[in-house]
């Protein structure tokens, strides 16, 4: 549930982290936490939202580092190497999104998700969208977005799963350089441990690679398709297919 407690423990395998890595930021009050008695806890519902935005803000040296630590400790469901190629299929991508404002956006994104058949409420998932990008725009620098939920929960999608838009026109989508966006990414995560390792996947391809130029000039899905992984195996060095998370 949103409201669920965890503690430092909990968290440091949640965010990929070793527990002294928690503690420090506890200490630096770097991570949103609250006091009970002499423990920190903390509520997911904050450590969701603090932990996709500074994923979405990472130089591209820290995503660098911290893509091992995420793999080891996904090591139990999900192979190393690709995972776009897992995730992301021709069928689940739109090149000529007509979208023209943020709220349509978010219901075009959410229509794509699903028609994956992974959504288990589509009302909720629009409504979950609208809540993560009301705490701040998931738009980076470059004129892409990765868009995922307010809260990780596994009730919420049946199997993980990656959507790709490309609007027709530039939408301003709130992205700290003021400059407007045309690239959107929906990630939907079945457990709730996959979503930061695959969100820090795709940060680092963004910014590690001209896959954002490519998917501009791309001429169909199928060939968007081909940018994202092609791009995915140049950031790992791994032409491995990974077995689905699914």
């Amino acid at each position: 549930m949103p409201y669920r407690f965890l503690n430092v423990d909990e968290v440091a395998g949640y965010l990929h982290l070793s527990k002294p890595d928690v503690e420090r930021l506890v200490k630096d009050r770097d991570i949103p936490f609250e006091t009970r008695g002499d423990r920190p806890v903390f509520r997911q519902w904050d450590i969701d939202a603090w932990a996709s935005q500074r994923m979405l803000r990472a130089s591209a040296s820290r995503l660098v580092e911290y893509q091992p630590k995420s793999s080891q400790r996904t090591s139990s469901f999900l192979a190393g190497g690709a995972l776009l190629p897992q995730l992301l299929q021709p069928e689940q991508i739109d090149p000529a999104m007509a979208a023209k404002t943020k709220a349509s956006v978010l219901r075009d994104m959410a229509a794509l998700a699903v028609r994956t058949g992974c959504v288990c409420d589509p009302p909720e998932l629009v409504a979950s969208l609208k809540a993560r990008e009301a705490l701040c725009s998931t738009a980076v620098p470059g004129g892409v977005a990765f868009l995922h939920p307010r809260a990780q929960q596994p009730y919420r999608f049946a199997a993980s799963f990656l959507v790709l838009g490309r609007s027709v026109q530039p939408i301003h989508f709130g992205a700290p350089d003021g400059q407007p966006t045309d690239i959107f990414f929906l990630l939907g995560c079945q457990d709730e441990r996959l979503h930061l390792h695959v969100l820090a996947r795709l940060c680092l391809v963004a910014t590690r690679t001209d896959v954002l130029a490519q998917l501009r000039v791309a001429p169909d899905a199928p060939a968007m398709c081909l940018r994202v992984t092609a791009a995915e195996q140049t950031v790992v060095g791994n032409t491995h297919r990974a077995p689905s998370p699914r």
